[in-house]
């Protein structure tokens, strides 16, 4: 069976997720939940879902495992997932997202999340440790599927709500903004929230089909669509999301993507972060941007989120985190536009698209020359996909085993001078470059971040480290 239970849930192909392994670990969500004293009997959970095809068969799946489990479900359709965990939040409700975010369509999976938000590492092993048990017992689960009560628009409107209040009133007056629909189920909200704004929107590439959208490592395609529609449009931005609505996707003038750190890093800012918690993968030049204190993590939202638990128990009033990928999440209140806007520790793309649009509206500068003025060094990222995670786990084996298999694998692009294993390898070159190495957490891929001393310079490196990476396989 292809499922996998980790960093961001379950994951696997649809066929295997459509049957009785949901079943299963919602029933083990359910028994952890309870066990724990988190939730008692009768207690409500929401569940939410993507536009993929299997979602709602997955999600109906779910329902009914969580009714037999002793919980109170209930339906909150198609929808972003900062806006469940955010209902989640206000009503003290665990929750499950259907989703697999931006993998491809005939894979999914389901997000877990506490009443306080996302699950951490040992609600993971817990929740393993109760699938595995009912098992052991022989507990019957099975693929019912069942409807519940509906939540969505009490869902939406609180998301919707927070996200206007953010800016002034008309602050993006006079601003163009493509919305790239495809099938993210962010896609009317962003429309009515930047129409809300003052923008005059252009409703981008909807789609009935699901298309998987990585908002770290845009394809070519894809680029080549947004370039396509800002020129024909004469936009001043193009904005989207990943599937389930937690990873921002914003271009310049021009079409071409901004960096989703560069993103994280506005979002900071925005709000007023002085501690930010950002994973290894995010460029190097953060820290000192960002006019506070920044903790490195792993690579995944449990990290960062445990890093900024820590800085909140510390004493911290004023804590951000974002991934590379620009998902922005809060671990504590902030006064924006005269309003509170409560913590939510998960990642969110609708905030820091605003939060960079109102940047680019205040300077009266065109987005390009907004992240220009950033100054970081010159980055790129990609990832080779359907890359079995055996074979990344023997290149990484290979490559800690010492330093000789390290420079002889760098041979043909660089001398390592440092190196990072916190999360893969980030290795820094003797021309101060910056080639880091890691294996996707919750998909077959592997995936190259570089930084160097130009963009020219960056995409020479990551294709060369791309090609070695092909070279090594082939080679096995």
């Amino acid at each position: 069976m292809s499922l996998k239970f980790g960093t961001s849930g379950l994951r696997g192909l649809s066929v295997d997720l459509e049957g009785p392994a949901t079943a299963l670990y919602a029933a083990a969500f359910a028994r952890h939940l309870l066990g724990s004293g988190i939730a008692k009997q009768g207690d409500e959970i929401l569940v939410g879902r993507d536009f993929r095809d299997s979602s709602p068969a997955v999600s109906a799946i779910a329902i009914a495992a969580l009714r037999k489990a002793g919980l109170a479900p209930y339906d909150c359709g198609t929808l972003p997932t900062p806006a469940l965990a955010l209902l989640g939040l206000k009503r003290g409700a665990a929750s499950l997202m259907v989703t697999g975010s931006h993998i491809p369509a005939d894979r999914n999976g389901i997000k877990f999340y506490r009443p306080d938000g996302e699950i951490d590492k040992a609600d993971e092993a817990a929740i393993n440790a109760a699938a595995e048990a009912l098992r052991v017992e022989g507990v019957i689960v099975d693929a019912a599927q069942e409807a519940a009560p509906d939540a969505y628009d009490a869902a939406m409107a609180l998301y919707g709500e927070r996200n206007r209040a953010l800016l002034p009133e008309g602050s993006l007056s006079g601003l163009r903004i493509g919305v790239y629909q495809h099938s993210t189920v962010a896609r009317d909200l962003f429309v009515s929230v930047l129409a809300h704004h003052g923008a005059d929107v252009a409703a981008l590439g909807r789609s009935e089909t699901f298309i998987p959208v990585d908002t770290e490592a845009v394809s070519t395609d894809t680029i080549a669509l947004l370039r396509g529609w800002a020129a024909q449009h004469g936009l001043d931005a193009i904005v989207s999301a990943d599937g389930d609505g937690d990873r921002p996707l914003i271009t310049d003038e021009t079409g071409t993507p901004l960096r989703g750190d560069l993103v994280g890093l506005i979002a900071s800012r925005f709000l007023g972060a002085t501690v930010v918690a950002t994973p290894v993968t995010s460029n190097s030049g953060i820290e000192a941007a960002t006019g506070g204190r920044v903790l490195r993590t792993r690579v995944g939202s449990p990290f960062v989120i445990a890093a900024m638990n820590e800085a909140v128990a510390a004493g911290e009033t004023a804590v951000v985190g974002f991934e590379a990928n620009g998902g922005t999440l809060t671990a504590t209140p902030f006064t924006v536009n005269g309003h509170i806007l409560t913590p939510l520790p998960t990642r969110d793309s609708l905030m820091p698209v605003l939060a960079v649009l109102a940047l680019a509206k205040s300077r009266r500068q065109p987005l390009s020359a907004v992240a220009a003025g950033f100054s970081l060094p010159a980055a790129a990222s990609d990832r080779l996909e359907n890359f079995p995670v055996e074979t990344s786990a023997a290149l990484m084996t290979t490559l800690r085993s010492g330093g000789e298999a390290l420079a002889a694998f760098l041979a043909p692009i660089g001398v390592p001078a440092g190196v990072s294993d916190i999360d893969g390898l980030r290795v820094t070159l003797a021309d101060a470059s910056i080639i880091h190495l890691r294996p996707s957490g919750n998909a077959p891929e592997m995936r190259c971040y570089v930084e160097a001393r130009d963009d020219a310079a960056a995409a020479r490196l990551l294709e060369a480290g791309l090609a070695r990476i092909r070279d090594w396989a082939a080679a096995r």
